[in-house]
């Protein structure tokens, strides 16, 4: 390994930062990570129960050849320093109704499931979404997901040479309207239309092309044993073996700038770090409102960073399920609102829905003997900037466990106020957030190709993390560290100043919904 001029600063051990540490590592530089918690992970983080920890973030692991790689470029394997456990069934789903759903990783064992449930047309018309699906996945993972910034002349030449993909991408085709041309059962526009949640829009505001995260999840799905803080733990671990120092319960307070570029970055007590290049894993709106000093406020631009995301009331707790719908949960469990527009319209209000959908990871039923007492995570989709009130807690508990008690289940005993977080507490947990989990909003004709890139307008200053391309999500996340990384190594100091001119959609995966703090 050659020595690398680099002397890099991390502020922030999510997933980002942390992928950016260990490819600027291994490729010889000097770095160390500042992380204001005590812990790594950012959103993957964990509350304390009588279970132990409790993941209050991220669930499961999509696209893990993403860190398949980080291991490699350490001569590691992934698998040796955490166990995945694969999820034959993605997710299960119930309906008001009484119907359930489950969907597969095997492509013909979920089109058997959704035949029995909806018939041989609607089966039919997933054979054909399904396959669309997967060519938009594949049509974007290059010149988007893998990419610096999004090639739109690549995206351009692709959809030339396949018109199947033009429906998807037109003007004004969003997600909801997108799947009703291909179901007539209203059940399985809702299901396939949640996706819009996975990386914060509402599914009939959000693109069509947002419809490729089913190809993303069908790819694959697997918890973490012991729970998703235990990767963020051996990627720091990861890091350290190649040199990388950490500096947690450190608050960055300002970065410095000398002749125009980043020169070092203060910390809380006065001690500066020098640097040649700083590597901002945090909601990027927190540079322009100044939480990090002056100089970098004009970093990135205002339409990089709003409108935001939704944001999400999260229950994160240990108890023992009761009730005949106990004994059928698995890891991700779906339980839909009867009326997709009660949810989000008074979200698209800034209200708490009445009937929200509701999303239970049960963090014990990965695999093996379930414990007497479980971890559970329950998320309830949120706007953003929602000011907490006196009676939130008790709105939020009736509207998430009286629906589930209808449907036949229960915990004992019930979670109290200590195991919610609300949109105003994240807010406070990530600066600059507003609430918001994933950065700016994916609604919107051209939303994905707005997210800033790694690179800024501040020489030596880049950008990682699910608020910065190619946007929300556990592998994405990481992704946007390999982004910043090259950026340095490469000696990539402004980003391109091209407006996109075409191509509609919103992109990113995946790495199901929300999180809620910076670590345990």
């Amino acid at each position: 390994m050659e020595p690398s001029a680099h002397n890099v600063v991390v502020i922030g051990a999510g997933m980002g930062g942390l992928a950016a540490a260990i490819r600027l590592a291994a490729a010889g530089c000097t770095v160390t990570v500042v992380e204001t918690a005590d812990t790594p992970g950012g959103k993957m983080r964990t509350l304390p129960s009588a279970a132990g920890p409790v993941d209050a973030g991220p669930t499961v692991l999509t696209m893990r050849h993403v860190f398949d790689e980080l291991f490699s470029l350490a001569g590691q394997r992934l698998d040796d320093h955490i166990t995945l456990i694969p999820q034959p069934i993605l997710a299960r789903h119930w309906w008001p109704d009484g119907s359930t759903l489950d969907l597969h990783t095997d492509p013909a064992a979920t089109l058997a499931a959704i035949e029995a449930f909806a018939g041989p047309r609607e089966a039919a018309a997933f054979r054909r979404f399904d396959a669309l699906s997967a060519a938009l996945f594949h049509a974007f993972d290059a010149p988007v997901m893998h990419a610096a910034r999004p090639n739109l002349a690549a995206i351009a030449r692709t959809a030339a040479r396949q018109p199947h993909l033009w429906p998807a991408l037109l003007p004004g085709m969003t997600l909801t309207r997108l799947l009703r041309l291909h179901f007539r059962d209203p059940r399985l526009v809702q299901l396939f239309a949640r996706y819009a949640t996975y990386v914060g829009g509402r599914p009939a505001h959000s693109p069509g092309v947002l419809a490729l995260i089913w190809r993303a999840e069908a790819q694959g799905v697997w918890a973490v044993k012991g729970g998703m803080h235990h990767l963020a733990t051996a990627l720091a671990d990861l890091a350290t073996r190649l040199g990388v120092r950490f500096r947690y319960a450190t608050r960055a307070q300002r970065i410095v700038t000398q002749g125009g570029r980043v020169t070092g970055v203060q910390i809380e007590g006065g001690a500066t770090l020098s640097c040649t290049a700083c590597v901002f894993n945090g909601d990027p709106a927190a540079l322009s409102e100044g939480h990090l000093g002056t100089a970098p406020t004009t970093a990135v631009a205002r339409g990089s960073v709003q409108p935001r995301s939704l944001s999400a009331w999260v229950w994160s707790f240990a108890a023992t399920p009761e009730g005949p719908l106990s004994r059928d949960l698995i890891h991700h469990n779906v339980i839909f609102s009867p009326d997709p527009k009660a949810e989000f319209g008074p979200i698209g209000q800034g209200r708490m829905p009445e009937q929200p959908t509701l999303y239970i990871c049960a963090e014990d039923r990965s695999g093996g003997t379930i414990p007497p007492v479980e971890r559970f995570e329950i998320i309830v989709n949120a706007p953003a900037g929602h000011p907490t009130t006196a009676q939130e807690f008790t709105e939020c508990q009736t509207r998430t466990f009286a629906p589930l008690q209808r449907l036949g289940l229960g915990f004992s005993p019930p979670p109290n106020t200590r195991s919610l977080t609300t949109p105003s507490m994240l807010g406070q947990l990530f600066p600059g957030s507003n609430g918001s989990i994933y950065g700016r909003s994916p609604e919107g004709m051209l939303a994905a190709f707005q997210r800033p890139s790694a690179t800024t307008t501040l020489p030596g200053l880049y950008l990682a993390g699910g608020c910065a391309h190619p946007g929300a999500g556990v592998p994405m996340a990481a992704l946007s560290g390999r982004h910043a990384a090259a950026a340095i190594l490469n000696g990539r100091t402004s980003p391109s100043t091209s407006r996109p001119t075409a191509t509609p959609g919103g992109i990113s995966t995946v790495s199901p919904t929300t999180g809620r703090a910076p670590s345990r």
